[in-house]
C-alpha cells in the first residue's frame, strides 16, 4: 500500500512538473513568434523611415532598424529552430496596419509619429524580452542577447521624439 502511494506521488509530482515545463515551453514559443513578427515589423517601418522620414536622424534611425533586426531575426529563428517552433514569415496584421498608417505620412508628421511609435513599442519590447531572458532556454539566450539593441534603440526613439516634438511646434 505504500509503495503504491508514493509511486502515485511521484507521478503526480512528476505529471505537474511536466505540464509546468510545458507551459513554460509553451510561453516561450509564443514569445519567439512574437518576436520574429517584431522584428519583422521593425525592418519594415525602418524601410519606411528611410523613404518617409524628414529629418536625416529619422532616416539614420530607420537604417539602425533595418539592420539591427534583420539580423535580429536571424537569431530569433534559429532559436526557434532549436525549440521547434515554426517561424512566422512576417509582421501580424496589427503591425502591417501600423505600418500602413504611418506610410500615408510624411514630413514632420511622420517624423513625430514615427517617434512616438517607436518609444512605445521598444518599451513593450523590452518588458516582454526581459521576461523571457530570465529562462535558461533557446529563447532566454536570444532575449539577453538582444536586449542592450533594443535598449539602445529606445534611446535613440526617445531623443528623436524630443527632437521631433520642439521642431514640429509640439
Amino acid at each position: 500500500m505504500t509503495a503504491r502511494f508514493i509511486i502515485a506521488a511521484f507521478a503526480a509530482a512528476a505529471l505537474s512538473w511536466s505540464s509546468t515545463a510545458l507551459a513554460q515551453d509553451k510561453a516561450n514559443q509564443a514569445f519567439l513568434k512574437k518576436a520574429i513578427e517584431g522584428n519583422f515589423a521593425e525592418v519594415s517601418m525602418g524601410e519606411l523611415a528611410q523613404k518617409n522620414g524628414n529629418s536625416e536622424g529619422v532616416r539614420a534611425f530607420g537604417q539602425m532598424l533595418q539592420t539591427d533586426h534583420g539580423q535580429a531575426n536571424e537569431k530569433a529563428k534559429a532559436a526557434a529552430g532549436e525549440m521547434k517552433v515554426t517561424a512566422p514569415t512576417g509582421p501580424s496584421s496589427k503591425q502591417k496596419s501600423d505600418h500602413d498608417r504611418m506610410a500615408k505620412l510624411s514630413g514632420a508628421k511622420f517624423d513625430q509619429d514615427f517617434a512616438k511609435h517607436m518609444v512605445d513599442d521598444h518599451k513593450k519590447d523590452i518588458a516582454e524580452y526581459q521576461k523571457a531572458a530570465k529562462k535558461d532556454d533557446a529563447a532566454g539566450r536570444y532575449a539577453k542577447e538582444a536586449l542592450p539593441t533594443l535598449q539602445k534603440h529606445l534611446e535613440t526613439a526617445q531623443k528623436l521624439m524630443s527632437s521631433a516634438g520642439t521642431v514640429g511646434g509640439h
